[in-house]
Order: structure tokens, then C-alpha cells, then sequence
């Protein structure tokens, strides 16, 4: 059986999941409600103060069913009770990033702005304090959402493996490569 599938989901105090006959799951918490339709193949159970995710059959698409929606479930469980931050550094001389309100305006030393509308679900802050890289903040209930926000405010610069310019997430690690090397003569 999966090891993630079998876990069950501690329900928090504060937090009500409910399932639909439609196989739709809402979870509503202290910052927001989230839903997710699941298959109807897969069976969504609460049992004292836990949520249990359930698969028919030993078949090779419901085993991968059953530890993702189990996956999901919990995701959103922590996204409506401790919420998802995001955080990523612009490295690079004359790079900047601005907001107003939902709007992020992004210098990336191209000819031109990157002017971004985020979702509503996300809130988003800019930070650029003397002697620091500007800081973009992403923060929302909705995990999938800020993750796939932040993979696309990165493809617009992506770091270079020699200098390490481009958008970041604070604490990653690249890989980079020595560069040219000097001739012999």
C-alpha cells in the first residue's frame, strides 16, 4: 500500500473539511477556503479528527491517485492553517522589482519592464534594502498556485551558471562553471 496514500490527515482545531456527492472537497480554515474535485474513484472518509483517502483496487492508476489526492488534501489543510510563503532574490546590477498591489513591475536588464498581475489569492511584497539584492515575497493559502507564480516569475530571468544572475529562490544553490581559462603560450 502507499506509504503516503495510508497516512491519514490530522484535522487541526479550526478547520472543517466537508465532502460533496460530487467528489468535491472543501476545507475552510482560518485564512480562506480552498476546493479540490477528486476522482470518483477514490473514496474521501473523515474518521475521528482525521481525513482517510481510500483506494478501490490494487490497479496501478489507483495507487497513483491515492498518494497524490491524499497529498493535495493535506496541502490545502496547511495552506488554510499556516499559509505558503515564497521567497526570490533578483542578482544582478540594475535589477529591481516594484509592486502595487497585485502588480509586480520587474527590471531584469532587458529593453524593457516585465509588468506582472498576480492572481488575487496571492499577496505579494518587494523588498530592496542598500547592500541586498531586491527580495520578491509571495504569500497565499493555495500551494499549487504561488508554486506555479513563482516558476513563471523565474523563467523571465532564470539564473546563469557563470555569474548566477537572474531570479532566485532565497537559499537555493546553484551549479556553476568556471568559465573561459587563460591560454598557454
Amino acid at each position: 500500500m502507499s506509504r503516503i496514500g495510508k497516512a491519514p490527515i490530522a484535522i487541526p482545531s479550526g478547520v472543517t473539511i466537508t465532502v460533496s456527492e460530487a467528489n468535491l472537497v472543501t476545507v475552510k480554515g482560518p485564512k480562506g477556503e480552498l476546493h479540490q474535485a477528486v476522482d470518483s474513484d477514490i473514496i474521501v472518509e473523515q474518521e475521528e479528527g482525521n481525513v482517510v483517502v481510500k483506494r478501490p483496487s490494487e490497479q496501478k492508476r489507483h495507487k497513483a491517485l491515492h498518494g497524490l489526492y491524499r497529498s493535495l488534501l493535506n496541502n490545502m489543510v496547511v495552506g488554510v492553517t499556516q499559509g505558503y510563503k515564497v521567497e526570490q532574490e533578483l542578482v544582478g546590477v540594475g535589477y529591481r522589482a516594484t509592486n502595487a498591489g497585485n502588480t509586480l513591475d520587474l527590471v531584469l536588464g532587458y529593453s524593457h519592464h516585465y509588468v506582472f498581475e498576480l492572481p488575487k489569492e496571492i499577496k505579494v511584497s518587494t523588498t530592496a534594502d542598500k547592500g541586498k539584492n531586491p527580495t520578491i515575497i509571495l504569500e497565499s493559502i493555495d500551494k499549487q498556485l504561488i508554486g506555479q507564480v513563482a516558476a513563471k516569475i523565474r523563467s523571465l530571468r532564470a539564473p546563469e551558471p557563470y555569474k548566477g544572475k537572474g531570479i532566485k529562490f532565497v537559499g537555493e544553490v546553484l551549479r556553476r562553471k568556471a568559465g573561459k581559462s587563460a591560454s598557454k603560450k
